[in-house]
This record gives structure tokens, C-alpha cells and sequence, in this order.
């Protein structure tokens, strides 16, 4: 933004750590995604994080962006364009309360500065990343786009044990601690008694 001034000494360095975290090849995935998950009336940026970042700064795209992977039941009821910065802020602030409800860990979602300033452009594509991991993981036929654009998150796998199988369970040894298979006092001599050297052949 025009009214903020340029990064001098750490704060400098720091911006430039963010900066080269952001990955292009990752933006042509995404916009490639928004542009079929939004349909073909959205129009392509310009290459690189300028682009990137005016493409999405007003909030319009992104909450209509969000409305279509909830499918009917649409988050986001107005998505006006304004040239306020207070209500561009509100839209992004929306699709994030919206990207948390569809099931966006808090960590994963950017902060609000951070797109719309320009802050840290690789926190959005980690942000959108993480909602087409959801996106795929859900199968409820919302997601647009290419299956191998993400990856499947893990399912959690629960099992329910009887009463009887836990208490089976603690008479097992585990093999960290080793195992008693095998194990013979064959050929032991008693405890206390002198070790017995005899030679049968003499």
C-alpha cells in the first residue's frame, strides 16, 4: 500500500524470509482452482504476487470462492465490491470465519493483513492449500477442479474393544520388552552350588 513506508535493517530481512516463501507454481494451482471452482466469468491476474494479491485483496472472489464448496447452504449471503477499505477488510474477514467453519485449522488460516497488505502472500497459499485438502477430503461434490491439485487428508480410523479384549490385552508382553518364548531352565544347576567342571574322558 502507497501510505506504507519502505523496511529498513531487520525488518527488512525478516520481509524478505516471507517474501521468498511464496511459491508461483503453487499460485498457478490455485488460481487455476478459484477460476474453475468461481466459473468462467472470473477473469485470470496478472503472474506473480501483485497480481495475486489485487486479484484477491477486495474479498468479493474469495467469498464467492468459499459459497461454492458449501453448495447450497452458502456462508456468505452479500458480497458487495466496494473501494472502502474498512469493507474489503470485512469481506476477507468473512471468508476467513467461513474457511474456520468449513474446517480450516486456526493455524492454517492467515491473517487479514496479510493479504490485504501484502504482509505475507505464502500464509493465503497455505491458507487456500489447506482449504482444498478439506475440499477433497469432504467428497461431497463441491470441489471443482483436478483431484491430484491436493492431497487427501488423514482419516481418523476408531476401533471400539470389548471389555473382554482389554483385559485379554494386558496379560500380553509387549515385544519392547522383550519376549519369554523359548525360555527353558533345562540344564541349570541349582543357585549357590559350585560349578561343576567334570571330565569324562580321562
Amino acid at each position: 500500500m502507497s501510505n506504507i513506508g519502505p523496511k529498513f535493517g531487520l525488518s527488512r530481512e525478516v520481509q524478505n524470509k516471507i517474501d521468498k516463501k511464496y511459491d508461483p507454481e503453487l499460485e498457478e494451482r490455485l488460481v487455476e482452482w478459484i477460476m474453475a471452482q468461481c466459473g468462467s466469468g472470473v477473469e485470470k491476474p496478472e503472474p506473480g504476487k501483485t497480481g495475486f494479491q489485487n486479484w484477491l485483496k477486495d474479498g468479493c472472489l474469495l467469498c464467492e470462492f468459499i459459497n461454492s464448496l458449501y453448495g447450497a447452504k452458502k456462508p456468505i449471503r452479500t458480497i458487495k465490491k466496494s473501494t472502502m477499505v474498512f469493507k474489503q477488510m470485512e469481506q476477507i474477514s468473512m471468508f476467513l470465519k467461513a474457511a474456520e467453519d468449513y474446517g480450516i485449522t486456526k493455524t492454517d488460516i492467515f491473517q487479514t493483513v496479510d493479504l490485504f497488505e501484502g504482509k505475507d502472500l505464502a500464509a493465503v497459499q497455505r491458507t487456500l492449500m489447506a482449504l482444498g485438502c478439506v475440499a477433497i477430503t469432504k467428497d461431497d461434490g463441491c470441489y471443482k477442479g483436478d483431484p491430484s491439485w491436493f492431497h487427501r487428508k488423514a482419516q481418523e480410523n476408531r476401533r471400539d474393544f470389548s471389555e473382554e479384549q482389554l483385559t485379554e490385552g494386558k496379560c500380553v508382553i509387549g515385544l519392547q520388552m522383550g519376549t519369554n518364548k523359548g525360555a527353558s531352565q533345562a540344564g541349570m544347576t541349582g543357585y549357590g552350588r559350585p560349578r561343576q567342571i567334570i571330565n569324562n574322558n580321562p
